[in-house]
C-alpha cells in the first residue's frame, strides 16, 4: 500500500522558524519511514517561499524514496527541482503538466468517477479520491463521505494507468479497506502529520 502525506497547509511564511523546521522535520521522518508521495500544500505561502520551502524538503525528504510534490504553480514546481506537482480539480492544467514534467509525477484531486475519467483523458498520474469516509474540520463532519463503492466504481474507472488514492476520513483502521476496493494507496493530513491543518 502506498501512502500520499499532505501537508497541513498552517504556514503563513518562512519569518517563524521553529514552525518551518518542525514541518521540515517531520517530511524528514515521513521520508525514511518509506512514504510514497510528500504533498507540500502551504496555500498561504507566496511563490518565492514556496520554492523555498520545497526545496528545503527536498534536501530533508533525501533520506527516504517519497516523491516531494508541490501543491501551486507548475513553474514553482520545476523551479524547485520537485518530483511532481498537484494540479487541484483543474484537469486542463494536467496535460500542460504533464508537458513540462515529462519524467516526472502530475497528481490532481477528483471527487466522482466523471472526475477520473477527466483525470486519466489529460494524462495525470495519480488522483486523490474522495473525501471517501467524509471530511471533517474540528469534530465535526464538513463534507459526507462518497463510501467505498464509490472509490472501487473511480478504481475501476482509472484502470492501469491512473493510481488512485483514497482521501477524506482514512486512518490506519479503514486503510485495507481502500486497497481492497482497488486503491494503489492512502492519503491524507490528519494520518501524516496529526491533527494540524490549514
Amino acid at each position: 500500500m502506498q501512502r500520499y502525506a499532505i501537508s497541513p497547509g498552517a504556514l503563513n511564511g518562512l519569518q517563524n522558524e521553529a514552525e518551518v523546521e518542525r514541518l521540515v522535520a517531520r517530511c524528514r521522518e515521513l521520508a525514511a519511514e518509506g512514504v510514497d508521495f510528500l504533498l507540500l500544500r502551504e496555500k498561504r505561502l507566496s511563490d518565492r517561499d514556496l520554492y523555498l520551502l520545497t526545496r528545503r524538503v527536498l534536501n530533508a525528504a533525501d533520506v527516504g524514496r517519497a516523491k516531494v510534490m508541490v501543491a501551486g504553480p507548475v513553474q514553482v514546481a520545476l523551479a524547485a527541482a520537485a518530483d511532481g506537482v498537484h494540479v487541484g480539480s483543474n484537469y486542463g492544467l494536467v496535460a500542460e503538466a504533464k508537458r513540462k514534467f515529462i519524467e516526472s509525477w502530475v497528481s490532481c484531486s477528483c471527487h466522482s468517477v466523471a472526475d477520473v475519467w477527466l483525470a486519466k483523458a489529460a494524462g495525470a498520474d495519480v488522483c486523490l479520491f474522495g473525501p471517501v469516509f467524509g471530511k471533517t474540520v474540528d469534530g465535526v463532519e464538513v463534507v459526507p463521505g462518497v463510501g467505498i463503492d464509490a472509490l472501487r466504481e473511480a478504481c475501476e474507472a482509472a484502470g492501469t494507468g491512473l493510481q488512485v488514492f483514497a482521501l477524506g476520513g482514512v486512518s490506519d483502521a479503514t486503510a485495507g479497506e481502500c486497497v481492497a476496493a482497488g486503491a494503489a494507496g492512502v492519503a491524507g493530513i490528519r494520518m501524516f502529520f496529526g491533527g494540524q491543518s490549514g
